[in-house]
């Protein structure tokens, strides 16, 4: 947390964004669970971080009370924090558009075999309807968005070489969205890694940033050589500066070491 606050000063950054899976193993118990200041109030306490964080809910939020999360009560205690379901934040007239999804859902496994655990799904029922609805939404969005950079952030991989690897049910349903409406950034957690894979069938870029906490699982997934960029077993975070024509991205390990970097440019649009 020590790196990500020298970081942040150095970029004299503008906001965080959490990638979901807040508060491990099982979320918050409720608005009063004493884990949101241990894990969040309490830990990124350097003045850098200090600014607006945005937070989708992972897997292990919806293990526990997933409404806690997104409760304003949460803001009054601490405001720089804001975890929607899903919602879309417009950073900066023309610059970019961060389109943030609610994954979760999505994945069939923790319905139909949820092991011992017991998810939150009260306002996720019936599934279905709450994903045709979703994916609506973000249609409609990336369909309006006049961006310059659209950059789609959720909690599970579309792409990744990590333990967890693909979500099939996104590369089902979400990807066709990213190909479509040509969103330059998928960004997720859920494997706890760093990674960056460039698809040969598409001109997004998928980035994994869940090394916040948990990681060196130790197993790697063969992934195509041409397309994985890079792969970090273990913790850091990463870095998005971007202007109209340029977005640079880079990833750190824990002593604040660059480990990877990529960048890409497009050329301003004049209406005449």
């Amino acid at each position: 947390m020590a790196q990500m606050g020298k970081i942040g000063e150095q970029l004299d950054i503008d906001f965080i964004i959490s990638t979901g899976d807040n508060f491990y193993d099982n979320g918050l118990t409720g608005v009063d669970d004493p884990l949101f200041h241990q894990s969040f109030t309490d830990i990124y306490t350097a003045p850098s971080l200090q600014k607006q964080w945005y937070n989708v809910l992972g897997n292990h939020d919806y293990r526990g009370n997933a409404e806690a999360q997104l409760s304003p009560i949460l803001t009054k205690m601490d405001n720089r924090w804001l975890c929607l379901r899903s919602f879309v934040l417009n950073a900066g007239p023309e610059i970019a558009e961060f389109f943030f999804v609610d994954t979760t859902p999505f994945v069939t496994k923790y319905f139909t075999d949820p092991e011992d655990h017991v998810y939150d799904w009260k306002a996720i029922l019936p599934r279905e309807k709450y994903l045709n609805n979703l994916l609506m939404e973000v249609e409609s969005a990336l369909g309006e968005s006049r961006a310059k950079w659209k950059i789609v952030v959720g909690h599970h991989a579309i792409k990744s070489a990590g333990h967890h690897g693909n979500a099939k049910e996104l590369n089902i349903h979400l990807l066709p969205l990213l190909q479509t409406y040509d969103v330059d950034l998928y960004i997720n957690g859920h494997d706890h890694c760093l990674q960056h894979i460039s698809s040969s069938d598409s001109g997004t870029q998928f980035m994994t940033s869940g090394g916040g906490s948990k990681a060196w699982r130790g197993d790697v997934s063969w992934w195509n050589p041409q397309e994985l960029k890079f792969y970090h077993d273990g913790q850091g975070f990463m870095s998005v500066e971007m202007t109209p024509t340029e977005v640079s991205i880079k990833f750190y390990d824990v002593f604040g070491n660059v480990l990877h970097n990529w960048s890409s440019s497009k050329q301003l649009s004049f209406a005449i």
